[in-house]
């Protein structure tokens, strides 16, 4: 996890079998405690359309937030999981049938759980690699041998000297 130009966390998803120099794309996500709310909003809209019988109006205005929603988590991501949005969240025209608001609302929930799920992987498949660099060194930088005559460990100097 690194940081945006204002300080804001950027979570970055790679493929870490992927060679850092290929000049391939990254995937990233810059403000996630923004996809966060934004993911949660949608579900929870989804949720209430399958409770709820929608007028025109409610229609209208239940397209109007899904277009929000999708451009606000198009500036939260990178250009390429924009494209990707893109081609999976396409504007709905007009007043959408309740069947269309709930296709394209679960099609977007179902996209966001793939990120998030997709951010875990990643996150642990770099933190394993970490663990295992850690190791690594760790096995290669310690001393061995026996401890010192007088009890303290090899590397580390005896009592009374401070440096």
């Amino acid at each position: 996890m690194s940081a945006t130009e204002d300080g804001a966390p950027q979570v970055e998803v790679v493929d870490p079998a992927a060679d850092p120099g290929s000049g391939e794309p990254r995937e990233a996500v810059m403000d996630p405690a923004k996809l966060l709310r934004i993911a949660s909003m949608v579900r929870q809209l989804l949720d209430d359309t399958r409770q709820a019988t929608l007028d025109d109006a409610g229609r209208k205005r239940l397209a109007d937030i899904y277009q929000r929603s999708v451009a606000e988590l198009g500036e939260s991501i990178s250009q390429d999981l924009r494209e990707e949005l893109a081609e999976l969240a396409p504007p709905l025209g007009g007043v959408p049938s309740e069947s269309e608001i709930r296709i394209a609302q679960a099609q977007l929930v179902g996209w966001l759980e793939g990120l998030f799920h997709g951010i875990q992987a990643a996150m642990f498949a770099q933190q394993a690699a970490a663990r295992q660099q850690f190791e690594e060194l760790r096995r290669r930088g310690l001393p061995g041998g026996q401890p010192e005559a007088d009890g303290q460990p090899p590397g580390i100097p005896p009592r009374g000297q401070y440096l």
